[in-house]
């Protein structure tokens, strides 16, 4: 069912393709840099110096010397510890990069000032114009510092989604305004600016005239973007509108939970209906005080009807959903910071076909990697773990009201 009382700009037509883990990811990214003749353009929250980030950079290069027109923008605070020798390495290349909100030094470094909160956490890419991919998988490796449960380190859990078709203009569209936003913000460089913008022009002309293919076999589909002008709640407005139209099914996996009031609501109603709604959430502590903050709440989630799996295997990293007929790919979580703070883009594909391919892999991690959450092992666990976990909430909370959005959330 779609939502109501949301504008979403749907494609028709569309070809996407869920890619589990970084074990499918990185390889269908190689290999369209790889094929990528004229321009390649990649945002990421991590971009790390590991063996896997290296083997971007080497496909990226590669991409230069055949002539292709690289750009990458990163976090500043995300990529923060490798930002230096990624910028190094792709300034050598002949590659051009961007850092969003670059980290400041020293003193101000301690100074808390709640825009350096608002943050590049959307991961995407472009090809040519041709295929696009978003998902929540940084360049980083799927097995780096993760937990081993004597069983051997196995990879984060996550997901991206491959995409051909009219939708692949909507992500090209989400990257150029941000460019273009972030050499706005360049004031020693205006004659750069004026030519990029002339340039952006040219592509417009030629852009009118190109036409994205339409798959018969394809899918509905739209990109949700979240930011901080004029869509600060598309992401939530959609989860919200999809969860009052589920009659049947919700799962959600999300690696930090801790939804505002609305979302806590509609997942109650929904539950109250004869949903029946499931939650794969963080086993393994990544974040300590996320982690703590969303295990506050487990009790009250219960109560709802809602069940709850902790994931056990590795760090939970996906932020998925598969809601009777429709699916949610991206990179926000359901989290003050997602929600209200950082740029954020999720595929949101109403296809029946590709949501049981989605909700099927959720069921497999659910049967085998995954432990439940019972009000009895609540119970059991010691009174000063529960103190640290409402402790955490609380912290989180009054980060919440530190932002000034309190009452959106």
């Amino acid at each position: 069912m779609a939502p109501r009382h949301t504008h979403i700009d749907w494609t028709q037509g569309n070809r996407i393709d869920l890619l589990h883990n970084g074990g499918e990811f990185f390889p269908a990214l190689c290999e369209a840099i790889d094929q990528a003749r004229s321009l390649v353009h990649l945002e990421t929250y991590i971009f790390a110096d590991d063996n896997t980030a290296k083997r971007v950079l080497d496909t990226l290069e590669s991409a230069c010397r055949r002539g292709v027109k690289v750009r990458v923008v990163i976090d500043g605070f995300g990529s923060n510890e490798t930002v230096d020798a990624v910028t190094r390495r792709l300034s050598a290349m002949g590659a051009q990069y961007r850092v969003y909100r670059p980290e400041p030094r020293g003193v101000a470094n301690v100074r808390f000032n709640v825009r350096r909160l608002r943050r590049l956490h959307r991961k995407t890419a472009v090809m040519d114009n041709a295929v696009a991919f978003v998902g929540g998988i940084n360049i980083l490796d799927d097995y780096e510092d993760v937990p081993n449960d004597g069983r051997g380190a196995r990879p984060r859990f996550d997901f991206a989604v491959r995409i051909k078709g009219p939708l692949v203009d909507a992500v090209a569209r989400a990257q150029r305004g941000l460019w273009l936003r972030m050499a706005w913000r360049r004031r020693d460089d205006w004659a750069r600016f004026y030519e990029r913008l002339r340039d952006w022009s040219a592509w417009r002309q030629r852009r009118v005239r190109h036409k994205q293919p339409v798959f018969d076999d394809g899918v509905r589909a739209a990109l949700l973007v979240r930011d901080n002008l004029r869509h600060r709640q598309t992401i939530e407005n959609v989860y919200l509108a999809t969860l009052a139209g589920a009659r049947d099914e919700i799962l959600i996996a999300n690696a930090y939970f801790l939804p505002g009031r609305r979302l806590r609501k509609a997942l109650a109603e929904a539950a109250e209906r004869g949903v029946r709604v499931r939650l794969l959430l963080q086993g393994h502590s990544e974040y300590a005080v996320q982690y703590r903050a969303c295990r506050y709440m487990y009790g009250r989630m219960l109560e709802m009807g809602i069940e709850i799996h902790e994931y056990m295997a590795s760090y939970l990293h996906a932020k998925v959903a598969a809601i009777d007929g429709c699916a949610m790919v991206g990179s926000s979580n359901l989290d003050p910071f997602s929600l209200l703070l950082a740029r954020e883009a999720n595929v949101y594909v109403q296809d029946h076909g590709f949501a049981h391919a989605l909700a099927a892999v959720l069921e497999s991690e659910l049967r085998e990697n995954a432990r439940p959450v019972t009000a009895e092992a609540l119970q059991r666990r010691h009174w000063i773990t529960r103190q640290i976990d409402g402790f955490s909430y609380l912290m989180l909370r009054l980060g919440v009201a530190l932002t000034g959005r309190s009452s959106e959330y």
